[in-house]
């Protein structure tokens, strides 16, 4: 697995999530399965089969964090230069298009969610803003192929 970057906040938040599945999530599913095979036959029953998928579902989730855990790199934000981004900068960009200014937060894959404007180094935006300076634009083509340019008003 590759490097995976995270704050201080998303490996707590993660190390959180990994002791919930393995000390109540996995005791669920485990109880799930022991009623479901007291109702009998283990061929046709569906609570059997609906819980050992939901067993290896966790299983593998548990796996997913354990790794991301192992290969965290901590963003410092102590660390972070406010003259090219990166991750940890929050980025002030302007939409060319409809002159529209709006302001993202450059996180890790594990961290990143659009409701709250963090996005992705490894997303189409976050990637173009990557190493840039104030100034700078940079040109994203989005899924359905329309290319959307952006210039960086201010990096913090």
């Amino acid at each position: 697995m590759k490097e995976v970057y995270i704050t201080r906040d998303g490996l707590e938040e993660l190390k959180e999530k990994l002791d919930y599945l393995m000390s109540v999530k996995r005791k669920e599913v485990a109880e799930k399965i022991k009623i479901a095979r007291e109702f009998g036959d283990l061929s046709e029953n569906a609570e059997y089969d609906a819980a050992k998928e939901e067993q290896s579902f966790v299983e593998s989730e548990i796996k997913e964090i354990e790794d991301k855990i192992m290969h965290a790199v901590i963003i410092d934000e102590g660390d972070i230069s406010v003259h090219e981004v990166s991750i940890g900068n929050t980025v002030k960009v302007l939409d060319v298009e409809f002159d529209e200014e709006l302001e993202y937060r450059i996180v890790g894959t594990t961290e990143a969610n659009a409701a709250e404007n963090r996005i992705s180094n490894e997303s189409p935006l976050g990637s173009a803003l990557m190493g840039r300076k104030k100034g700078d634009k940079v040109a994203v083509t989005t899924p359905n192929g329309a290319v959307v340019e952006y210039k960086i008003i201010e990096i913090k």
